[in-house]
């Protein structure tokens, strides 16, 4: 049990560690990802007015294929969000998790549909 508290904490460390360095403005907002064991959510962040621009989950969608085929659909499908609300780059805030897979997959899907990172 004792493992999993370190395991929480050193988490948290690193999130917050990027959080000090990150930060959103209305010009160029955080994309903040949230990657759980089911589901991928992604928001755009204006961190001066704390104020969500943007929001793509699978939470409630009926989505088949692998987790990272999912956090490419969200990739893709903030990106668009993004591009009607007239934002082209945003500051990548990958909430202390590893750049990597699901990760890396959402970035990619959100690059390609044209969000400058």
């Amino acid at each position: 049990m004792a493992d999993l508290g370190k395991k929480l904490l050193n988490k948290t460390l690193r999130k917050n560690r990027v959080r000090a360095k990150v930060t959103g403005t209305a010009e160029r907002p955080r994309l903040s990802v949230t990657i759980s064991n089911k589901h991928v959510s992604a928001q755009l962040i204006d961190d001066v007015k704390q104020h969500t621009l943007a929001a793509a989950t699978t939470v409630g969608t009926k989505q088949t294929g692998s987790l990272s085929e999912q956090a490419a659909t969200v990739g893709a499908d903030i990106a668009k969000k993004a591009k009607k609300a007239k934002i082209t780059a945003v500051v990548f805030d990958r909430n202390g998790r590893q750049y990597a897979k699901r990760l890396s997959a959402l970035a990619d899907a959100a690059r390609k549909e044209g969000l400058e990172f």
